[in-house]
């Protein structure tokens, strides 16, 4: 049985593909139409997941949608009944845009299999993609599960059990009681992109003192005894579908908002702390209902806001759940294997043969491709049999290279196949790669990727971390030995690097680690701001011109300015 999953309804859009529940090839749409956070069909990733799967259009059985466009409208007609002039807005937001979504997925279908029958096509409810599609693909056989986000057709969160392949919903919430958009609002208000930039707002949330307005902000959020959300309105207008998702009294309270390119003052530095604190309170508070209700031993999180990796490293450290699995592609890239899961396990009741520990499911490039594009490019290379050593090399000397390896990652985190890397044990390397290579923000902070067979040596988290999601404590005494990954507050967003998943990466880190005696490396996501991350060699070679990169390593290439 062959699926094809698809996210191409919201932002981030998506293609999977699932041959008999094991998921063969997924890839986000940005990587390759180069357009970050785009929302066009996902029509060049379908093509290539099917070239990674060594499948045709014809192959495929089902598709599976990540939306339900019908779902809600009880909801969304009782909330336009309450705000009329909201009637335009809400039109061209969810009428006009849903037809010309639908529309564009009808085109395609159609222009594909014109000549023979179509494989049957099944909308799924938006939450059920993030919240089971996730737990179908989890290690777990039990566990509570919990779903944040904006929205999606009209709920925000999703609280619930899973057992083997069943699901059972405790609550929802409903638009406008969002989390997501009560963290976009303060995302918009520190000067960056609502429902694009929110990792920089977690980034910045440790310069602030979150005491300062930690009280006015707790007030705008009730959770009840279902875990079911209500938010006092007043402060925002994101309800409203407008350009400010905050409204004036929002501003009597925090004060002027800041410009895209101002100056960061302490109002936006202890808003962003007092924001994030409280979405972690009340998430962990939703976590303890949950536990209480299912006494699971696991969690499964999904949703954009379980992108908030802070959030997660609390979750795991203060609520009595063992672990939590959060998925790769937690956002709504990851909705397209959500749908194909929720179809063949949820909807079909096919058996769980597939655990998702792997995120390197996209393009890969042979040696003799790369040499092309070296070549085609005009540039001289040299050939190394032992990419690893000589890498470690590099990062010893205190190079930042350029590690392009492999397969591409699923989901938002460089995970060591597509990562520029450096070495952490440098003071400065955080400053130099921000200003030099990232052009970003000076205070944003780096990841580290360490051996799992290690990584306790250095960290307090006690679980593993593949997907860098868990935001831990570097321990005390290691925080002057590594300077360039523990941020402000002595966290870091940590991924911990398994040899069998990466062998190519773990034997990196092993090296470097007998160079320097510190088995760990700085590892940011192969691109610059505002771009995705790099997909082809070409990609990978343009970065490397236009940026501060020392080297790069390309296959079992090597260039270097």
């Amino acid at each position: 049985m062959i699926i094809l999953g698809l996210n191409y309804y919201f932002h981030d859009s998506s293609a999977c593909i699932v041959k008999d529940g094991i998921l063969l090839a997924a890839i986000e749409e940005e990587r390759l139409n180069r357009d970050k956070h785009t929302q066009a069909f996902p029509s060049l990733s379908i093509k290539k997941c099917l070239d990674i799967a060594g499948l045709t259009y014809d192959d495929i059985d089902h598709i599976a949608v990540s939306i339900k466009p019908t779902t809600n409208w009880s909801n969304k007609l009782g909330f336009l009944l309450k705000h009329p002039s909201l009637f335009v807005p809400f039109f061209g937001h969810h009428v006009a845009n849903a037809y010309a979504k639908q529309r564009r997925f009808k085109i395609w279908k159609n222009k594909i299999w014109k000549n023979s029958k179509a494989p049957q096509v099944h909308f799924i409810k938006h939450h059920l993609t993030h919240v089971a599609g996730s737990f179908f693909v989890s290690p777990y056989k039990k566990a509570a599960l919990l779903g944040i986000d904006g929205s999606g057709e009209w709920a925000t969160t999703w609280l619930g059990y899973g057992d083997g392949n069943t699901i059972e919903q405790f609550s929802e919430s409903f638009f406008p009681n969002s989390l997501g958009s009560f963290y976009e609002s303060v995302t918009q208000f520190c000067g960056f992109k609502p429902n694009y930039d929110e990792g920089k707002t977690m980034g910045l949330a440790p310069m602030g003192d979150a005491s300062v307005y930690l009280d006015e902000v707790d007030k705008m959020i009730d959770v009840d005894s279902k875990g079911r959300l209500k938010i006092d309105l007043s402060y925002f207008n994101f309800q409203y579908l407008i350009k400010d998702s905050y409204s004036k009294k929002f501003l009597t309270t925090f004060g002027e908002p800041r410009s895209s390119n101002g100056e960061f003052k302490d109002n936006h530095l202890n808003t962003a702390a007092a924001f994030q604190k409280v979405l972690e309170n009340k998430v962990i508070e939703m976590c303890n209902i949950l536990h209480k209700k299912t006494k699971a031993d696991y969690l499964v999180i999904s949703g954009g806001v379980s992108l908030n990796s802070v959030m997660n490293g609390r979750i795991v450290r203060e609520t009595p759940f063992k672990d939590v699995y959060v998925m790769p592609a937690a956002g709504d890239n990851g909705t397209s294997i959500g749908a194909a899961y929720y179809l063949y396990n949820g909807l079909l009741k096919n058996p769980r043969v597939f655990v998702h520990d792997n995120p390197y499911l996209g393009t890969q490039y042979s040696n003799e491709e790369i040499k092309q594009a070296i070549s085609g490019a005009k540039l001289k290379a040299r050939y190394v049999e032992d990419i690893a050593a000589e890498a470690s090399t590099l990062l010893e000397q205190g190079k930042i290279i350029g590690w392009f390896q492999g397969a591409m990652e699923i989901g938002p985190r460089a995970l060591g196949n597509r990562s520029i890397l450096a070495n952490p044990t440098y003071p400065d390397m955080k400053d130099k790669i921000n200003a030099e290579v990232k052009h970003r923000e000076a205070y944003r902070p780096f990841a580290p990727s360490a051996l799992v067979e290690s990584y306790k040596d250095y960290f307090d988290l006690k679980v593993e971390a593949p997907f860098m999601l868990k935001v831990c404590n570097v321990l005390k005494d290691k925080q002057g030995i590594l300077p360039s990954i523990t941020h402000v507050d002595g966290t870091a967003r940590l991924q911990t690097v398994n040899k069998k998943t990466n062998p190519l990466y773990h034997n990196l880190i092993y090296k470097l680690g007998e160079k320097t005696g510190v088995p760990v490396v700085l590892n940011t996501s192969f691109n610059i701001q505002g771009e995705p991350v790099v997909e082809s060699p070409v990609d990978a070679l343009r970065c490397f011109y236009s940026t501060g990169l020392d080297a790069l390593a390309i296959g079992n290439y090597i260039l270097e300015k």
